[in-house]
């Protein structure tokens, strides 16, 4: 079917060039009809004509000013200016809107219909063309998921820059730098972590395009496939690093994300996110964003707002090993020893008699453990500090002796990591508590004190929470309603001075909030205590 719309104040005219294409064409030909440029760009906008013959002299709107408003909803129809005036004024700006030809009237019978076979000509060639570019559309639609899942799998699993540099040209990533974001995906929340029953990665198989077309609406970025119960994500980024004020916009960029994820798919989400690294390096990025999931309950959280030092590697019974640093790392003492005895039987039920083995896993051990101690900073090092374990453990023969040396190494270890972690906690709400000691009757907020401490405001509120057992708004507020207290002992100063000394520049708002913290307004706790 092709659509016509024919615009000309003449009734003669119209009805002449209805029935030579009714009469040439057949009713393939769908030929609509305006007397006025008004009613033509209002039935275009309806209609959508592929071809449009249209009168220049028209009452009111005139036909170039009609082809205007066309232009402006419809840039693909084949438009035909008819007039009886040979002015080459009407004809230049008919010209610079893009029509086909300029027309005088009268037109033959024979011009009408070569003007119509060349025009549907044209109109069958721009629907093919537009038909190939739906064609390759949807091949690259098929094809672009395995070219980016092949750029993950080479930079991630087979850590080959090679392959994934030629991959990156495919996909036209030209940035040097980038980070890596893992999405987990699971059933339900269970103490901050998600559960992913068996099943749950062949229903992500089926949400996965849906995945895709959400994350690609948030972030440019290359997606690989559903691996277990993650899929991985990396985002071209055009710096070396990432400013604070940009991670913290990435960060709730990705809650948001999240959010949308779960409103869209029937599943849970959370999100890890690396540092940023150059485009060979992501694998590191990847580990950390990883790791940043495993170490914290959070939904969305950033490397840098952890202490995240090192990596897992391998081992076996690989379970065992992989728990027991995993608790070493979060300075839990008693689960490192539960995981410390449990490999240790493993070691004597299986290999009794390799004492030599047995030793020297244990030395690898207690070195492995001081290694991520020493990165967490809970640890120094000195070059002679180990003197004695090769000798003392050698001069152990019975099993237990060794468990015993092992387990009394692996505890000052694990104990250090546990002192330095309460520490670290504690100096983050102690700078924090300063800076709002000293900021207190200024405008000050989370994400004020958040950034003086270098972590997102969504985990300095959390961890603030938990040091401090209340949350930030409700700290500064005490601090400004005490402070307001022992001024209001001062006669000199009146309560509006104090307000704005105690960071409530509106008076309203600060009584308000006075007498929520002490069932009083200022003026009656003056009057009662000062």
């Amino acid at each position: 079917m092709y659509r016509i719309l024919i615009a000309d104040d003449e009734g003669i005219m119209l009805e002449s060039l209805k029935n030579i294409i009714h009469k040439n064409f057949g009713e393939t030909y769908e030929v609509n009809t305006a007397k006025s440029g008004r009613a033509a760009i209002e039935l275009a906008e309806s209609f959508y004509p592929d071809i449009i013959f249209m009168d220049i002299q028209m009452p009111g709107i005139n036909g170039i000013q009609a082809i205007k408003e066309i232009r402006k909803f419809n840039s693909t129809a084949l438009i035909y200016v008819i007039s009886a005036y040979d002015k080459f004024d009407y004809a230049k700006e008919a010209i610079s809107l893009g029509v086909e030809r300029y027309l005088m009237k009268p037109i033959a019978k024979n011009t009408v219909i070569s003007i119509v076979e060349e025009a549907v000509e044209k109109v069958d060639s721009k629907r093919q063309q537009r038909s190939d570019l739906l064609k390759i559309q949807e091949k690259l639609e098929t094809v672009i998921p395995v070219v980016e899942n092949g750029f993950i799998s080479n930079i991630l699993i087979q850590n080959d820059w090679q392959d994934a540099e030629y991959y990156s040209q495919l996909l036209e990533v030209t940035e040097e730098y980038g980070y890596v974001m893992v999405f987990q995906f699971g059933t339900e929340y269970q103490d901050g972590k998600l559960v992913s029953p068996v099943g749950m990665s062949v229903k992500a198989q089926k949400f996965y395009p849906e995945f895709r077309a959400v994350v690609k609406s948030y972030l440019k970025c290359i997606i690989g496939s559903v691996m277990s119960n993650r899929i991985v994500v990396a985002v071209p980024f055009e710096k070396e690093q990432m400013e604070y004020e940009e991670r913290i916009q990435i960060i709730e960029n990705t809650r948001s994300l999240v959010s949308r994820l779960e409103e869209r798919l029937e599943a849970k989400f959370r999100a890890g996110i690396g540092r940023t690294r150059r485009m060979k390096d992501l694998r590191n990025s990847y580990q950390e964003a990883f790791r940043a999931l495993q170490e914290s309950t959070s939904r969305v959280i950033h490397t840098d707002d952890i202490n995240m030092h090192g990596i897992y590697e391998g081992g076996f019974p690989v379970e065992i090993e992989k728990n027991m640093f995993q608790m070493v790392e979060k300075g839990d003492v008693q689960g490192m020893q539960q995981e410390a005895n449990r490999f240790f039987d493993w070691m004597i039920q299986y290999y009794p008699e390799s004492k030599d083995n047995i030793r020297l896993k244990v030395l690898e051990f207690i070195l492995w453990a001081e290694k991520e101690a020493f990165h967490a900073g809970a640890i120094n090092y000195g070059f002679d500090y180990r003197k004695d374990y090769l000798s003392t453990v050698m001069a152990l023969e019975d099993n237990e002796d060794i468990r015993r040396w092992f387990l009394e190494k692996m505890t000052a270890i694990c104990t250090s990591v546990h002192n330095k972690r309460e520490e670290q906690s504690e100096s983050v709400v102690s700078r924090a508590k300063n800076y709002i000691q000293e900021n207190y009757s200024r405008d000050i907020s989370l994400d004020d004190v958040s950034k003086e401490v270098n972590i997102s405001p969504y985990y300095f509120s959390k961890l603030f929470k938990e040091e401090a057992g209340e949350n930030f708004i409700e700290y500064l507020t005490r601090i400004r309603i005490e402070t307001a207290k022992t001024m209001l002992k001062d006669p000199n100063l009146s309560i509006k001075e104090i307000g704005v000394l105690s960071g409530y520049v509106d008076p309203n708002y600060f009584s308000r909030i006075f007498k929520k913290q002490t069932d009083m307004t200022p003026r009656e706790y003056r009057e009662r205590y000062c």
